[in-house]
């Protein structure tokens, strides 16, 4: 199981982003000020680090410095409300990975993750997610459903591969809301209920089931094909 360190000090966008990658199999740790997160880099233990700029005591650049003059290798994703051209060149020069500016999408972030990670351990990801007779190519981003090709827009392509990144688990509209469309999310929102209605019309009624009072779920494919 992969280990996350988030250097992050606005808790609100810690917790957000903790819970995120908690429910994608990510074990997670946060620390809040530069010194703590400096201390946590330098113990080893993380696959990589979530980097926040601005943060109290020493800043997001020194505690990058200081990593890389110790030659902590972590890969590094910098998160900062900062934009301009100066701070993303000083930041990749100082040995930072990559560079989000905030507000950002968890699935971009999730995405960035997933792909620091993989190309450090050198080991490939499926391009492909299935569940029966349905499948995602995340390179085309296309679903076939029984041999048939079905055209996604965005935000209902990085719902579908929420699913399937998860066959048979019970999403919750609150978990749904934060991954899909971000930390801003109105929770008394029902955008999850449209854009599951869209691709039930578009997969078939069955491809996604909801749980009165839970959530939804994709279900698992019986011996026959996907369950209904």
């Amino acid at each position: 199981m992969n280990r996350v360190l988030i250097a992050e000090d606005e808790e609100r966008i810690a917790s957000f982003v903790q819970k995120g990658l908690r429910a994608n199999g990510f074990t997670t740790t946060v620390a809040a000020d530069g010194d703590a997160a400096l201390a946590h880099a330098l113990s080893g233990g993380f696959d990589l680090m979530l980097l926040d700029i601005g943060l109290p005591g020493l800043d997001g650049f020194s505690v990058l410095r200081q990593m890389r003059e110790a030659r902590v290798g972590v890969p590094v994703i910098v998160l900062t409300a900062r934009d301009s051209v100066r701070d993303t060149v000083a930041g990749l020069e100082g040995g930072a990975d990559d560079w989000m500016t905030k507000p950002f999408r968890f699935e971009e972030l999730l995405a960035r993750v997933r792909l620091r990670i993989r190309t450090a351990a050198g080991a490939p990801e499926a391009t492909v997610l299935r569940s029966g007779d349905l499948s995602l190519d995340l390179r085309t981003r296309r679903a076939h459903t029984g041999g048939a090709r079905v055209d996604l827009t965005a935000r209902e392509f990085t719902l579908l591969e929420l699913f399937l990144r998860h066959p048979g688990q019970v999403l919750s509209r609150e978990q749904i809301l934060s991954q899909v469309w971000g930390y801003d999310f109105d929770p008394g929102s029902n955008i999850v209920d449209v854009y599951v209605r869209a691709l039930r019309r578009k997969l078939g009624g069955g491809c996604v089931e909801t749980l009165r009072g839970m959530g939804y779920r994709l279900p698992t494919p019986g011996p026959e094909g996907r369950s209904g």
